[in-house]
This record gives structure tokens, C-alpha cells and sequence, in this order.
């Protein structure tokens, strides 16, 4: 056999046994492993134990127009890889149920019955062309008739795909919702928009208001009811939600100090100052000024903790950059700020996972023991959101001087701390009662009538729990959400945070293990440290400088402001040439600064540079060393091999 022969014969080998093993392996489901660093592609204890009490058996119809998606747009095409991805999440679901779950993969073509199957189920249909569309979302059937889906699988839940497949398995076997009741001085839940007032408002020309994205989330597990902010009494709700209490009743504050102490589930969030609480404007105009700021201070203190008024949370590692205005340059704001695993507390079940929760100007939650009598009673406090060690806590004189906050100034006046500050507590223990005489209130069928004598519980009998955020807009569709192609997603971890804390309250102990696995995303937290010690090393230089233009603008409006009306002409001269020397100092110390600037940029690039270099030279570098070797080393045995042949 020639040696011609002998290379084809090996090359044809070598293909059919490489194409088999592959074949195998596809086909052998026990032979994959998991190599990401946060097993994203490995089912959660919590889903397996979902999957251990299956008692009747689950289809899940895996609805993907993949057909369309090899001939579609890139923003089509970019999602084969999320379905592959998605495709073996669902087969490690069969693969542990045990046989109870069965897998249907189904690619919809037009005019097919497949088609107006998903069609009848609810799935998002995103037009391509006349004919084509685009399908891909799941349908969970029980064999009693019970249908769950996810009506598309948008790529900003990607974080959270497990989760949502999880929950509808549970949603689909589960009987009972429980149910959440919201009261709030916002309109967090929306207007009715199927009632009479809602066609009233369109026939006007007017749009019902939409509910938060968060209750929108909430509604697809729970029953979500508004409970009024002048209720007597808060009753038959399994969770109790309150969202920037302003101004409360009395008996409001009763009912929810009774609905603690009877053992109800309580999430609180308040805020110092609430941005999505905007101002009326016609009492603006009228003069009237609006308070955007909540308090709940009086349960607080009987719950052992407290919120300092105008008091918020700072942290220059966790300071993110934002805009505050369409004209104005991006800048690290000290109130907003994004919490990583670093301001998390990592042995709750409610935080462990999550990896990006962005709240915008919240306030401190400090501890505060609760004496009853001469003893202290034992309450435990478990700080769930915190910045990190270098935070502190800010002030301001008046709410009203962040309306037009001055980015700058705040993040020169802030202080390192020594000690994290806390943004969220779980509380827990047996509270007593914030009006252990009752509380009169006014007869409401006779205004003439006495009051009438509300009383309740002087103290719990049954362990209370509650959470408390110091912030609202961190729930909020500016922070939690964003509008996009697909309509109202996920941003962040945030909802997770609240529905991290709903799940735990409610007693869901197996999907909240679930929610926030890990991050496709992976944060340069070695960068983001170093650049803020450049940005650490020229702070210094560029307060001064700040600092010295102040000083000079100052100068220039002082001097502009003592000349006398009728005197312009006598002095206008010298004016007018002091000012020149004014502007033109001026002009040097913005010249400074920018040159600061320039040079810590430059510092951060060059980091980059360093960096980018390092990442991708070695690969190359170990090739052409390789290569030299391997090329000596042949060069020498085929010199060894001709001196051999020579000699002999």
C-alpha cells in the first residue's frame, strides 16, 4: 500500500470516528459536565426539589422558530445561541425528574397548526416578513388541563431563566395563591383598566395609569390587592406590602402595627427622599411645597430600628455615573449606587446571589434597642443590603437641595466611613405594640358621635418578621425596569431583591434558592478598584482647583454686584478690567482641571492597554514558541536521521 493510500485511508478514519464520538456524546445525556465557573447550566437544589414533588406528570412545549431565525435579522439570529442554551436547561429537567417531565421541541412554521397552537397559548409573535414569524417561549401542561408559559424568553431575563421555568412548574401544581396587599401613597398599583373609570378616561382622551412593573411581576404568582391608606383594619392578605408612607392616619399606623403582632409577613419601604414621587405641579405653581419623603418611624422604633430625616447613604466604590440632564456631562453621583456582592449579605437567602441592586438616594437604617420596662427585648436584626466599609452616611439641610442636585459638590463633600452602612434589614422577635392604649378614632357614620375606642394586641403572640428597605425608587420602573423591543424588562437585580423577599416571607423556600443564581455578565472588579485610585489620587487636586474657581466666580459676582446704579460709567472701566483678570484666572484653573482630568484618563487607558495586551499576547506568543520548538526539534532529528544514513 502506497503511502498516498495510506494518508486517505487515515484522514477517512480519523472523520468517522471523530463524527461518532460526537453522535455518542449527543446522544448520551450522562456524559455532559458543567464547566462554568457559577454552574449555569446545572439545576439548583431548589428546582430539583420542585421536580421531587411532581405527583402527576408535566409537558413542557419548547415553542422556537428556528427555521426563520437562520434567515433573520442579527437581532433574530442572536438568539440560536440563547436557545441552545435554554434547549439542554429543559432537557436537565427531564433528565431529573425521573420520567415525570417530557420535552416537546417545536419549530412553528407559517400556516401550520403549530403555529396557531402557540398563537391560542399566548406567545409573544414577533413579525419578520409577510409570512414569517418569530416565536420562543415555553408552555408547561399538567395532565389535569393546568397551561403555564412563558410567552417569550427576553434576553434581559437570562439570569433568571431557571427561575421562571421552576416557577411555572410549581405555579402549575400549586392550588392556592396566597395573597399580597399593597398600601402605599404612590400609585403603585395603577388604575383599573378594565372598570368604568378607565373607559371614562379614554373616552376623554386619557390613559388609564399603568401598575408598577413590580406589581405586574407579582400578579403572575400572587393575588395582589390595594389596601387603603386610611383602612381600620388589615385583614385577610398573606403578605402586607407598605410603600412610601406619607402622612398616615393613625389608624392606618394601628392596622399595621395589629397585622404585625397577629404574625403577618411585612415588607417596608421608605424612603428620605423618593424620586419617583414627583411634585404636583399646580401646588408647585401655587407655591405649595410637596415632600417627597416617607416615614414610618414610629412602628420603626418599636421594630428596633430607626431612618434619620435628610439622611442617605454614601459609598465612592459603589458611586455609579449617570446624567442628570440631557445638557449635562455624565458624573459619579454619591447617591446612586450600585451594590454588588460586596454590599450583600451572602448567608441570606434573600441576597446571596444577587450581583447588581442600584438604589438612587436611600436612606441609613441604624438599630435601635427596644427597652420595655428595665429590660431590653431580643430583637434580631439581619442587615441584608449595605454598601461597603469605606461607606458613611450624607445629610443635607433640606430635602429640596436634591431637586437640582450638584453631582460635584456632593462627591467632594463626602466622607470615607470605617463601617458599612445598612440599606435593609430582616427583623425578627416578639414585638410590642406602638399604641398599647389603643387609639380613639373619629365615628365615621356620625362626625357629632364620640370617638370610638380602637384597641388590639399590647404584644405579639407569635414571632413577627419583617423587612425594611430604606429606599423606594430602587422597586420602581426608573431603576427596575426599562422599555424596550420586547417590551417593560428586568434590570439588574432589583425586582429579584423584592421578589427575593416576597418568596421568603411567603414561606418559598425552594424557588428563592433559585431566582438569582449567577451572572452571565462578569464585572472587572480589579479595574473598577484601580481606577478608583486614580480617580482617589487626583480628587485632591481637582477639589482645589473647583475650590479656586468658586472662589473667583465668587470674586467676579461680588465685584459686578457693588457697582451702584447711576455710578456704571465712572467705574465701569476698572470694572471692566478686573473682570478681564478675573475670567482670565479663571480660565487657567479650568485649564488645570481639564489637564487632571486628561492625565487620569490617560492613566486608565494606559491600564487598559497594559491589560488588553496582556490578555491576548500570551496566546499568540506560546504559538510561535511552539512552533520554534517544534521546528529544532524536527531540524535536529532529520540531521540525526541524514547523519545516520550517511554513515551507514
Amino acid at each position: 500500500m502506497n503511502r498516498l493510500l495510506r494518508a486517505i485511508l487515515a484522514v477517512i478514519f480519523v472523520a468517522v470516528i471523530t463524527f461518532s464520538v460526537i453522535s455518542i456524546t449527543q446522544n448520551v445525556k450522562g456524559l455532559r459536565a458543567d464547566v462554568t465557573e457559577q454552574n449555569l447550566y446545572t439545576l439548583s437544589n431548589g428546582s430539583k426539589t420542585i421536580l421531587a414533588t411532581l405527583r402527576q406528570p408535566i409537558t413542557m412545549k419548547l415553542y422556537y422558530t428556528k427555521t426563520a431565525a437562520m434567515k433573520g435579522p442579527d437581532q433574530i439570529k442572536y438568539f440560536n445561541n440563547y436557545y441552545d442554551f435554554v434547549r439542554s436547561l429543559l432537557e436537565e429537567y427531564v433528565s431529573a425528574s425521573k420520567g415525570m417531565v417530557a420535552l416537546e421541541v417545536i419549530d412553528p412554521r407559517p400556516f401550520t397548526e403549530d403555529e396557531a397552537e402557540a398563537m391560542r397559548y399566548g406567545l409573544n409573535r414577533i413579525p419578520m416578513s409577510e409570512e414569517e414569524s418569530f416565536f420562543f417561549g415555553l408552555v408547561v401542561q399538567t395532565q389535569f388541563g393546568v397551561v403555564k408559559t412563558i410567552p417569550f424568553f427576553s434576553p434581559d431575563r437570562q439570569n433568571f431563566v431557571e427561575y421562571d421555568i421552576s416557577e411555572q412548574i410549581d405555579s402549575a401544581i400549586r392550588r392556592e395563591k396566597k395573597t399580597i396587599g399593597i398600601l402605599s401613597s404612590l400609585p403603585v398599583i395603577g388604575d383599573d383598566t378594565s372598570g368604568y373609570m378607565a373607559q371614562m378616561m379614554r373616552m376623554q382622551g386619557q390613559q388609564p395609569q399603568e401598575p408598577w412593573g413590580i406589581v405586574q411581576q407579582l400578579k403572575e404568582k400572587y393575588d395582589v390587592e390595594k389596601i387603603e391608606t386610611d383602612v381600620n383594619k388589615i385583614e385577610n392578605i398573606d403578605i402586607l406590602m407598605v410603600i412610601h408612607p406619607k402622612g398616615l392616619p393613625e389608624k392606618t399606623l394601628f392596622a399595621i402595627d395589629q397585622f404585625v403582632l397577629r404574625g403577618g409577613r411585612t415588607i417596608v419601604c421608605v424612603d428620605p427622599y423618593a424620586i419617583v414621587d414627583r411634585p404636583d405641579q399646580q401646588q408647585m405653581v401655587m407655591g405649595a411645597q410637596q415632600s417627597s419623603a416617607s416615614d414610618l418611624n414610629q412602628l420603626l422604633r418599636n421594630w428596633g430600628l430607626v431612618m434619620p430625616a435628610n439622611t442617605f447613604a454614601g459609598d465612592r466604590m459603589q458611586a455609579l455615573v449617570a446624567s442628570l440632564g440631557p445638557d449635562s456631562r455624565p458624573s459619579k453621583i454619591i447617591g446612586l449606587l450600585g451594590i454588588g456582592q460586596e454590599g450583600v449579605n451572602k448567608d441570606s437567602v434573600i441576597t446571596a446571589n444577587l450581583n447588581n441592586v442600584r438604589m438612587l438616594f436611600a436612606g441609613v437604617l441604624r438599630q435601635q434597642e427596644v427597652i420595655d420596662g428595665n429590660d431590653t427585648l431580643p430583637i434580631e436584626r439581619t442587615p441584608l443590603i449595605n454598601t461597603t466599609d469605606r461607606g458613611n452616611s450624607w445629610t443635607v439641610s433640606s430635602p429640596y437641595e436634591l431637586m437640582m442636585p450638584d453631582p460635584q459638590r456632593l462627591m467632594s463633600n463626602f466622607k470615607d466611613g470605617e463601617k458599612p452602612v445598612t440599606m435593609g434589614y430582616m427583623v425578627s422577635g416578639y414585638f410590642k405594640s406602638s399604641f398599647p392604649k389603643g387609639i380613639e378614632v373619629a365615628n365615621e357614620s356620625d362626625p357629632n358621635a364620640a370617638p370610638q375606642h380602637l384597641s388590639g394586641l399590647i404584644e405579639a403572640t407569635e414571632k413577627c418578621v419583617i423587612v425594611v428597605y430604606s429606599d423606594v425608587d430602587f422597586i420602581s420602573d426608573i431603576l427596575a425596569y426599562q422599555n424596550s423591543f420586547f417590551g417593560k424588562t428586568v434590570v439588574g437585580d432589583n425586582a429579584a431583591l423584592i421578589l427575593n423577599t416576597v418568596d421568603d416571607l411567603g414561606g418559598s423556600a425552594e424557588l428563592i434558592s433559585i431566582r438569582s443564581r449567577g451572572s452571565f455578565t462578569r464585572p472587572f472588579d480589579k479595574v473598577d478598584l484601580i481606577e478608583a485610585e486614580a480617580e482617589k489620587g487626583t480628587e485632591e487636586e481637582e477639589n482645589r482647583i473647583n475650590t479656586e474657581i468658586q472662589s473667583f466666580q465668587s470674586e467676579l459676582n461680588q465685584m459686578l454686584a457693588s457697582a451702584k446704579e447711576g455710578e456704571e460709567e465712572v467705574i465701569g472701566s476698572s470694572i471692566l478690567v478686573k473682570k478681564k483678570e478675573i475670567e482670565a484666572k479663571i480660565y487657567q484653573a479650568q485649564m488645570k482641571l481639564r489637564d487632571v482630568k486628561m492625565k487620569k484618563r490617560k492613566s486608565i487607558e494606559e491600564l487598559g492597554d497594559k491589560l488588553r495586551n496582556f490578555n491576548t499576547l500570551p496566546g499568540p506568543t506560546l504559538m510561535v514558541l511552539i512552533a520554534i520548538v517544534l521546528g529544532i526539534y524536527r531540524g535536529t532529528k532529520k540531521r540525526h536521521y541524514i547523519s545516520h544514513a550517511s554513515d551507514a
